[in-house]
């Protein structure tokens, strides 16, 4: 999109990705990315072993970390994988399952209210208890592991509130998660916040637990390990967000072996919560901690005379009082194997990526699953197609059900367009992380078509151009790498690297990258409703980088601000040109950063595509964390049409870009942004990983 609008052209500007972008992110999705195959009923209806065997590909996850090593008769941890699915919407169905003697994968579908408040439901061996993508959730009570129960995952639910009004409370040990004398158990992306007592309690010699990819928050005494003279505990706690806890984050006593690795603590200034330690490593505890960032947090590292803490690579920013280590510990490369992503990466990448995932527990029909074909691309020929291309034109006109086109890693210049008649298509790379799958050209709006019959224009400069309904990409880069220093005298430095004209696009886990109008979000006309959903992924750019009419969400995603080809910052981030009475642009629950100057990009601008009058351009930014490059005034005029005349708010962002309720800066209130919602953009819609 050109900056200079004397006239409304269709031309957008977008940000392109950041390049660098860590794997951690990726490790966040690594585990949902399978499809969902799995016969549910809807009262809790058990099914025979053949629907098992098209259990959902996210019921065979296992653990890693300590949770993984054989011991005590255990192999592993992998829950209920081998009984049946249920699905529960009730506590007594929830506790029917969880206290049976037999395996079980129990899946939570919506809200269970706890009854009496604090109850803790006495989980047995061999169970998973997951929530249905991001509706699963336990509220005013939680789950309780005793002596000997082992193999037990608990994953993707949200489990808060029985938060009695007194914030050192002794009289109410209602715990989120509690385990006495359990072992190989798994604590995997979950929501825990608002307790009595603790978040997670693993006590009692209680072994061999791995807890990651959590979000800790809104608690008192958050996270305590021991309650034991003895030292025997082994545990893994890797990629998890404690945000706004006081004590215990975690408090770890007489653990044999601590593992804490790649963790942000963050304790964000004019809250009422202010921390009081972090990690604390007591008794004769042994405790490795790793590439971990501590933000603001008050006597961040501290440990008893009796005990061990070896630091690397960590990064303590804002932080105060005591910061200790000392004595020898362990190596965990000798019980399993790890990776470690950049301390610098940590906090946006569990800003976006811990907690309940919405492609995780879902229970999309079998039927549908089982009548789904995958092509493999792979350009060293050992794949069926050599080009991404090449699988998109297998697929057959008017596909009835979902197509995965399963992508080797490698890099894939070329361009990739899916036409309106092939629907139900996945996009997906293989590798271990999104940067292993890219998927990249450099054509711009000025460059001319080969043929000679003109430009490409903006839209048509995409690397990647999506005209069919129920799209999905996951677990890849696309990009445009279109050189702008080296292309000065072309007319039109426009570069779309991601262009979605459909409904019910699904991106999930990916990257997009570009300078100017990185992600069209597009529909195919303007009566057309195009739903677009973004979730765990990376957006980066410089100028009108997020634009379109569709009706998108970029929930839990990293927004990347990027310098100009001179080495300039300045820019905008959304442009939408939504039709009237119509969802334009959320952006919720992520983060805006990038290396940029303070104050020089604005969250949007109205694009009256076309000079169209009849349009009324919509963007929210809420519950986002703004980097100091946001300017004060966040909204600006586009091509003679005022923001003020159109839809711009914002609700409850942080950081230093976010700044307080004005005329040039509108803030929604909380009956506003109750309307304001994913859900509500989504519109009946459940973006489910395919």
């Amino acid at each position: 999109m050109s900056e200079l609008r004397s006239k409304a052209r269709h031309r957008r500007s977008r940000t392109a990705l950041a390049v660098a972008v860590p794997v951690v992110l990726a490790a966040a999705g690594t585990l949902a990315y399978g499809t969902d195959s799995g016969l549910f009923g809807t009262d809790a209806q058990q099914r025979a072993s053949a629907a098992n065997a098209a259990a959902p590909a996210w019921a065979a996850d296992t653990a890693d970390g300590f949770a993984s090593v054989n011991a005590l008769g255990q192999n592993g941890t992998y829950g209920g994988r081998d009984g049946k699915t249920v699905t529960v919407k009730t506590q007594a169905d929830l506790e029917k399952y969880a206290t049976a003697a037999e395996p079980y994968v129990i899946v939570v579908a919506g809200t269970i209210k706890m009854n009496p408040v604090g109850k803790e439901i006495k989980v047995q061996s061999d169970k998973t208890i997951v929530g249905q993508g991001t509706s699963g959730q336990i509220v005013g009570g939680g789950l309780f592991l005793g002596s000997g129960v082992h193999n037990v995952i608990i994953r993707n639910l949200t489990i808060r509130d029985t938060y009695q009004g007194i914030w050192n409370d002794k009289d109410h040990d209602f715990d989120a998660v509690q385990m006495d004398g359990a072992h190989h158990v798994w604590i995997d992306h979950n929501d825990l916040r608002h307790m009595a007592d603790g978040l997670i309690d693993v006590r009692k010699d209680s072994s061999y637990v791995t807890v990651s990819w959590n979000k800790l928050s809104d608690n008192n005494k958050t996270f305590g390990i021991g309650w034991t003279e003895n030292v025997r505990t082994d545990i893994t706690i890797h990629h998890n967000w404690l945000r706004e806890t006081e004590q215990r984050n975690p408090s770890t006593d007489n653990a044999a072996h601590a593992h804490l690795y790649n963790n942000f603590l963050e304790d964000t200034p004019g809250t009422d919560i202010k921390s009081s330690y972090g990690n604390y490593s007591r008794g004769k505890t042994k405790m490795v901690l790793e590439n971990s960032y501590f933000q603001g947090v008050k006597n961040p590292v501290i440990k008893d005379s009796t005990a061990a803490v070896v630091q690397r690579g960590n990064t303590f920013s804002g932080t105060s009082g005591r910061n200790e280590s000392g004595c020898t510990a362990f190596d965990p490369k000798t019980y399993y194997n790890y990776s470690l992503d950049k301390t610098a990466d940590v906090p946006s990448l569990l800003k976006s990526g811990a907690g309940p995932r919405g492609s995780i527990g879902t229970t999309a029909a079998s039927t549908k699953a089982a009548a789904a074909t995958t092509i493999t691309v792979a350009k060293d020929g050992s794949g069926q197609y050599r080009t991404v291309q090449a699988a998109v034109n297998a697929v057959p006109a008017n596909n009835p059900s979902r197509v995965v086109i399963a992508v080797k890693p490698g890099t894939y210049r070329e361009t990739v367009k899916v036409p309106s008649n092939k629907p139900h298509v996945t996009i997906q790379g293989t590798g271990g992380s999104r940067n292993d799958t890219v998927i990249v050209y450099d054509n711009a709006a000025g460059t001319p078509k080969p043929d000679g019959s003109g430009n490409y224009g903006t839209s048509g400069s995409a690397t990647v151009a999506v005209e069919a309904d129920d799209f999905q990409a996951r677990n890849l880069t696309i990009s445009n790498d279109f050189d702008e220093a080296k292309n000065q005298n072309l007319s039109g430095h426009q570069a779309v690297a991601l262009r979605t004209a459909a409904d019910k696009v699904f991106l999930d886990s990916i990257i997009t990258t570009g300078d100017q109008d990185t992600l069209l979000l597009d529909t195919a006309a303007k009566d057309r409703l195009g739903r677009v959903y973004v979730a765990n992924s990376y957006v980066t750019g410089n100028v009108d980088f997020i634009f379109g009419r569709a009706t998108a969400v970029l929930d839990k995603s990293v927004i990347t601000l990027k310098k100009r080809w001179n080495g300039s910052s300045a820019g905008y981030i959304t442009a939408p040109s939504t039709a009237a009475n119509r969802k334009g642009i959320l952006i919720a629950n992520s983060t805006v950063n990038g290396d940029v100057s303070g104050a020089s990009f604005y969250l949007g601008r109205p694009w009256h595509a076309g000079g169209d009058a009849s349009l009324d351009p919509q963007t929210t930014v809420r519950n986002t964390n703004l980097s100091s490059a946001i300017k004060s005034t966040p909204w600006t005029d586009m091509s003679g049409f005022s923001w003020k005349d159109d839809r711009f708010a914002e609700y409850k962002n942080t950081g230093p870009g976010a700044g307080g309720a004005s005329g040039d800066r509108p803030h929604l209130s909380d009956g506003q942004a109750a309307s304001q919602e994913v859900a509500d953009w989504l519109a009946g819609w459940t973006p489910t990983a395919s």
